[in-house]
């Protein structure tokens, strides 16, 4: 399998119960003569393999579900903190960050795909989410629907475009996403242990520089989809087995928490700058 910027992809099994599993693009011809419809078919697993390869459907309904949890998580969070039931949002921002951090080390770590724990993130990063959404939505109502409909476009125009192959993923594609990822973390990195000492590098303002900086994050988020969607269909098509598909729901997690709270952060850089 090629490399991956998302670490939940890191200790998934090379191959499974053979190659030509259909994935994200149309399955190789020898099972579509079979009969089998493009995006879903697959034999049955050998007996004793304790459980069958994966499917496209299994990554749809495990990310819907992961998606699902943090979303519900995530307005019920947002609807108490600007009802002011939750007398201050950094509690829940605070908990949902540090548990959400804490429970994805665990899943990157685990050898073996935990549902719980892949729903546990969700519940996490959705209470974090729903609080800092909560408050950009006290200063600028309207930004929380904005932020969650640009994030959905930018997730089906990746689709779209990895589908199509309008955008192949190459090994050289694949290097320069990851350098790009590792260098916004990095840079986000050192912004982040200056300003512990009164430094504002000024990327995060509201300004040219803090815009532009966010514009090139959610074009690596984007792009980060790509490889996402990669690794997914390459999983499909080597035969893993169908519990992997929570690693792949995990992944797409953390792209889009990325992408979101970007948007966000671009789409209150903007309005308030009004």
């Amino acid at each position: 399998m090629r490399s991956t910027s998302n670490p939940a992809f890191r200790n998934l099994p090379q191959g499974g119960y053979g190659g030509g599993y259909a994935g994200f693009q149309p399955q190789a011809q020898g099972y579509q003569d079979q009969g089998y419809p493009p995006g879903y078919g697959a034999p049955s697993a050998p007996a004793g393999t304790g459980d069958r390869p994966m499917t496209v459907d299994d990554v749809v309904t495990k990310t819907a579900a992961t998606l699902g949890v943090a979303l519900v998580v995530g307005i019920i969070t947002a609807v108490l903190v600007l009802s002011r039931t939750i007398s201050s949002p950094y509690p829940p921002m605070i908990i949902g960050a540090l548990v959400g951090l804490v429970i994805s080390l665990v899943i990157i770590f685990k050898k073996t795909p935990s549902p719980a724990l892949v729903l546990t993130y969700s519940a996490a990063e959705g209470l974090f989410l729903g609080a800092i959404t909560g408050v950009f939505e006290m200063f600028v109502p309207g930004i929380a629907f904005q932020a969650i409909l640009g994030t959905a476009l930018v997730f089906i125009t990746m689709l779209v475009v990895y589908k199509t192959g309008a955008v192949k993923v190459t090994p050289k594609l694949t290097k320069w996403i990851i350098g790009a990822t590792v260098g916004a973390a990095g840079l986000m990195l050192v912004n982040l242990v200056l300003s512990m000492f009164g430094v504002n590098m000024g990327i995060r303002d509201a300004g040219p520089l803090g815009i532009g900086i966010s514009l090139l994050f959610i074009g690596i988020a984007a792009f980060n989809f790509l490889l996402d969607f990669d690794m997914a269909d390459q999983m499909i098509r080597s035969g893993t087995p169908s519990k992997f598909a929570w690693y792949v729901a995990f992944g797409l997690m953390t792209t889009l928490v990325w992408l979101y709270l970007e948007i966000l952060r671009l789409l209150y850089m903007l309005q308030s700058s009004d």
